[in-house]
């Protein structure tokens, strides 16, 4: 089955603004938020509350989450195209954001990520490899400033 092309992205972060980031099984220079495509029936809050989950073990209803109100209309990388029908070349993503307490300790999918890092702003913007996850990073720092 196909992908929608329309996915989430997740912003976790904690004490002293410390950003959670993936590193992807499939391509080790890629770090990222948490992000997922839509399956057919969810909405996109549904969405990111699955892939939070999937992706990391945590329940967002034991935490605030909630939406940032934006979104990302990105051309789909080359490499993940394949996923998609024919006809579809680009993805709108929304943009949530999860607040946690403290740093949590995470349970990542083996099959989709090899290893997680709590970083500062400077650093997460640094090593994020997409434009819209730099993008979504620069204006929530903008938001708590």
């Amino acid at each position: 089955m196909k992908k929608i092309p329309i996915s989430i992205q997740v912003i976790i972060y904690c004490e002293n603004n410390k950003i959670l980031l993936l590193q992807r099984k499939d391509n080790p220079n890629y770090w990222q938020s948490v992000t997922g495509s839509m399956e057919k029936y969810e909405s996109p809050k549904q969405c990111a509350e699955r892939e939070v989950f999937e992706e990391t073990g945590l329940n967002v209803n034991r935490y605030s989450f909630y939406s940032l109100h934006q979104m990302n209309q990105y051309q789909i990388y080359p490499e993940w195209k394949y996923r998609y029908d024919k006809n579809v070349s680009t993805n709108i993503e929304h943009l949530f954001a999860l607040q946690l307490p403290k740093k949590e300790h995470i349970i990542i999918n083996p099959q989709e990520h090899v290893d997680y890092l709590w970083a500062d702003h400077e650093e997460a913007m640094k090593k994020v490899f997409s434009w819209t996850n730099r993008n979504a990073l620069i204006n929530f720092k903008k938001l708590y400033e």
